[in-house]
């Protein structure tokens, strides 16, 4: 057996490889029906499969090629006066965070990541929100606070999504702005793992079998947004969100 056709199996024929598929798979039905779910699903998972530098990376990978996707309708109807200053906090303090996923210990992070999806899960399930108004002060505050998240754990979303559903908005109006602000922190977000060279053989060969699952998910998700109705995927959602918390936390 060739060297490469060992690396193969080593990286794709595996029983991990199938548990990342099954996570990538309902991540892009999240993704493309809410306009959030690819990170905070799939970092934990990808995490404990693989560790953080090897599951993180790929997964921001992935979350920009699904942002080329969904972001230009999203532009047009998101309220870009609240989301750009948000974006661009997150994209100055994105690189400062990566400093502690090329530093920290993986099982420490893994663990850590575990416990802020399980935390922010069950915030969601009982209903809190952020009340108060939304000055730029407060804006680029969430924003910096979701960049070093999402430097450090490839996660930017829980201070953001909080922060964001508490407003008056729609549900589509909701939903693009998600879409927008991870479409604008997911450009930088890719910088630094790329440069400490994390993006090996193996990182590709893995993101080039998930990616494509999670393409085709994304689409059929956002389908699912003018047709399933929204009880039953806020349940659904927080069910599969606790569990990769608790996968992550426990594993």
């Amino acid at each position: 057996m060739s060297g490469l056709a060992a690396a193969f199996q080593a990286a794709i024929l595996t029983p991990e490889m199938a548990i990342a598929i099954f996570a990538t798979i309902i991540a892009g039905l999240m993704r493309g029906y809410s306009g959030f779910g690819t990170a905070i699903l799939l970092s934990p998972v990808y995490s404990t499969l693989w560790e953080p530098k090897a599951g993180v990376p790929i997964m921001l990978a992935m979350e920009l090629f699904v942002s080329i996707q969904l972001v230009p309708r999203a532009f047009r109807e998101a309220d870009r006066r609240v989301i750009l200053p948000i974006g661009l906090a997150a994209s100055i303090a994105t690189p400062i965070g990566a400093y502690v996923l090329l530093a920290a210990d993986g099982g420490v992070l893994r663990r850590c990541i575990g416990a802020m999806v399980l935390v922010f899960g069950l915030l969601l399930m009982s209903g809190w929100r952020y009340h108060g108004s939304r000055p730029r002060a407060v804006n680029v505050a969430v924003g910096l606070v979701s960049g070093l998240m999402k430097g450090s754990t490839g996660m930017s979303g829980p201070p953001v999504i909080l922060y964001l559903l508490a407003g008056p908005e729609d549900a589509a109006r909701h939903r693009a702005n998600l879409i927008l602000f991870f479409g604008i922190i997911s450009v930088i977000s890719i910088v630094a793992p790329l440069l400490a060279g994390l993006y090996d053989a193996v990182a590709l060969m893995r993101g080039a079998v998930l990616l494509p699952v999670l393409m085709v998910c994304v689409p059929v998700g956002a389908r699912l947004f003018h047709i399933l109705p929204v009880r039953w995927y806020k349940r659904l959602a927080l069910v599969f969100l606790v569990s990769a918390g608790a996968f992550a936390l426990f594993g």
